[in-house]
């Protein structure tokens, strides 16, 4: 849990399903956190990677949903990444706390969270101070909508073979993974 909070968001999706059967694991929950250990002693040369250009002051965020994903509550899952200076300086990967009705509606879901984190992150970006109890203040439902209009953050279109945001929302493919891992910036020493 340590390494994907700090330091690896490529464990997000995994360790985020597994920590769902904390209170009741099963045989298979322990099959696959011994793949993530596996995985995570595997990959121990990886990091993340921060780069000094023309575009490393600028705060850039990626956002991604899956649909019904979760299995036991059909709740979707939202996952977002927000790169500072080329690398990823915040992530998360969680189910939505509502099961949305649509695929369109579990983006806007996504996108809300998205631009929560958003906010605070500007904010933190500009005084450079922790305010964690403070960052839902100015945060209401359809906060999205006002801050698109209000120039404060942009929302852009990423095809999604762009889109590094799919390796915490679901399970990938190993090309896809680490095609992922690469255009996050996350790569080996």
């Amino acid at each position: 849990m340590y390494a994907m909070i700090c330091t690896r968001p490529d464990l997000s999706h995994a360790v985020s399903v597994v920590s769902r059967y904390m209170a009741n694991p099963r045989k298979e929950h322990w099959n696959a956190l011994k793949w993530i250990l596996c995985y995570l002693k595997g990959t121990s040369d990886c990091g993340l990677l921060f780069e000094k250009n023309s575009d490393s002051d600028l705060l850039v965020g990626y956002v991604d949903s899956d649909y019904a994903g979760d299995l036991d509550k059909r709740r979707s899952t939202t996952g977002f990444i927000f790169t500072l200076g080329g690398g990823p300086i915040s992530w998360k990967a969680t189910l939505q706390n509502i099961v949305a009705l649509s695929t369109t509606e579990a983006e806007y879901i996504a996108a809300v969270e998205a631009a929560k984190e958003a906010v605070w992150l500007k904010g933190l970006v500009r005084e450079l101070v922790f305010h964690a109890r403070t960052k839902h203040i100015d945060i209401r439902y359809h906060k999205l909508r006002e801050l698109v209009s209000s120039g404060d953050i942009k929302l852009m279109k990423v095809s999604t073979q762009d889109n590094f945001t799919d390796m915490l929302t679901k399970p990938l493919s190993v090309a896809k993974f680490l095609y992922c891992l690469n255009l996050a910036n996350i790569q080996r020493s």
